[in-house]
């Protein structure tokens, strides 16, 4: 057994450790990373990258159909063997190699194990050869392990051998038929992913589709969806699953059955807590940790966790800007005297609060930032609430001859400043980080009016928004 010790230790090699590890060691601190699988996490390998690269053609090819003079080059459907292809070329074929060059280029020591805490700023590696490691941290430690599929209690699902999104991004043969348990963002995602490989898919969902957004969004993904051959059923829960060879058979609770050659558990997150050592610091092994705004968790002046398993926003993005607050509130506070941080901003995070953008890849797109009419209403803000036609922009008829699109902005009647919005449509991801911006600085209608949004493009909504709030 062998010991070291860093500054700082981090658990999981995913983005927002690498982000934890690399704001430290830009502070003056050293630092060390522990993986037990690949370096790079689950986004690298088995969630945002994959899953993108798998939406990406079915996408690109709808977008061709529903131009003139682009459609009539298209003939035939997705090439689901390239497709892969390219999916495997975004993961690296599940390799790591450049992604621990880069640590090595920002002086990030590797250790590869499964890491536990085992005494306060310790931390046990034990590699796949058995052997251990103990890192000792002269300042602190930072759980960043990440979260994994919830498999619901539910009679015979996991003796039937169910997908999660990890088995679905990296799919080898598309089955003829899928079943999707979820109607949340991944469950959406791969629905729409499935369906333009030529799968019969069925999505059962025990309330709406994409239920925290605005109902407009699940609406126009669950048509969609419709219209892509796929089976949408929401509002029935899963009695039951049994699988007899190469079938599965889901039971709902209103008597009727689904079949399907495979099916997809995507109702949820866990956190990766179970097996780090959180007993030995006081915390609940299994749970997800609470944090204050420094990401550090009450009551330690050394133990952080970021990401996920804070539970704060299981995105992938906002996991990266904790990641960046922690790592400097950590070298802040560790107090390098070789680095200078008196020019620094405030070190807290206050964006995963009130201000989350998030893009669904659906067909068609769905992107939102800050609250929807309800959660507003449910905040206590008296709100105005402006819906807009996206179609009716002259950019949209410019984009697509057959655009179908909508938006919504939430706006915070006595602040007189934007709290929210929701776009729906094609490629509208594009918009969404304008009102990100705005959202989070607290733009006055007043002074967004003078934003001109350029002509003709969809982001023309902004101008019809203010026209429709009185401006």
């Amino acid at each position: 057994m062998s010991t070291r010790e860093y500054d700082l230790i981090v658990i999981g090699a995913g983005p927002v450790g690498e982000n934890v590890a690399d704001r430290a060691v830009r502070g003056g601190l050293t630092a060390a990373i522990v993986e037990s699988e690949l370096v790079g996490g689950e986004c690298s390998y088995w969630a945002c990258m994959p899953s993108k690269a798998l939406l990406r053609a079915p996408a690109a090819l709808r977008a061709a159909r529903d131009v003139g003079g682009a459609a009539e080059a298209v003939s035939g459907g997705v090439d689901v063997a390239a497709v892969l292809a390219r999916r495997d070329r975004m993961v690296h074929d599940y390799q790591d190699t450049s992604q621990v060059e880069w640590l090595q280029g920002a002086g990030i020591d590797l250790v590869r194990g499964h890491g536990r805490l085992s005494a306060e700023r310790e931390v046990t590696v034990e590699a796949a050869d058995g052997s251990t490691t103990v890192l000792r941290a002269r300042h602190a430690v930072a759980v960043c392990t990440g979260s994994a599929a919830l498999l619901p209690d539910i009679p015979g699902l996991e003796d039937a051998a169910p997908w999660t999104s990890r088995e679905a991004t990296g799919v080898r043969n598309v089955p003829s038929s899928l079943v999707v348990l979820g109607g949340g963002v991944v469950g959406v995602e791969m629905a729409t992913a499935f369906a333009a490989f030529g799968s019969e898919v069925t999505v059962i969902a025990r309330s709406s589709l994409l239920s925290g957004l605005e109902d407009f969004a699940g609406e126009a993904v669950g048509k969609a969806l419709t219209a892509a051959g796929a089976t949408v059923r929401t509002g029935v829960g899963v009695t039951g699953v049994q699988r007899a060879g190469n079938e599965v058979t889901v039971s709902l609770d209103d008597g009727s059955t689904v079949r399907a050659e495979e099916i997809l558990v995507a109702t949820g997150r866990v956190p990766r807590t179970e097996d780090v050592g959180l007993e030995v610091v006081g915390q609940k092994a299994g749970a997800w940790i609470e944090v204050d705004d420094t990401l550090r968790v009450p009551g330690s002046d050394w133990l952080y966790a970021v990401g996920d398993v804070n539970h704060r926003a299981l995105l992938t993005h906002q996991g990266k800007y904790q990641a960046r607050v922690a790592g400097d509130v950590i070298a802040r506070r560790a107090g390098s005297g070789d680095v200078d941080t008196s020019a620094w901003g405030p070190l807290a995070a206050t964006a995963d609060h009130t201000a989350v953008p998030q893009v669904v890849f659906t067909d068609p797109e769905v992107a939102a930032v800050g609250h929807t009419e309800a959660s507003a209403r449910a905040a206590g803000i008296e709100v105005q609430v402006v819906d807009y036609d996206l179609s009716w922009v002259a950019g949209a008829s410019t984009h697509s001859d057959r655009y179908e699109g909508m938006s919504r902005a939430v706006i915070d009647t006595e602040r007189r400043v934007l709290v929210g919005a929701t776009f729906v449509g094609p490629d509208v991801a594009e918009l969404l980080h304008a009102a990100t911006i705005a959202i989070v600085g607290e733009v006055p209608l007043e002074r967004l009016w003078h934003a001109v949004p350029a002509y003709p493009t969809v982001s023309e909504v902004w101008l019809r928004w203010l026209e429709s709030a009185g401006l």
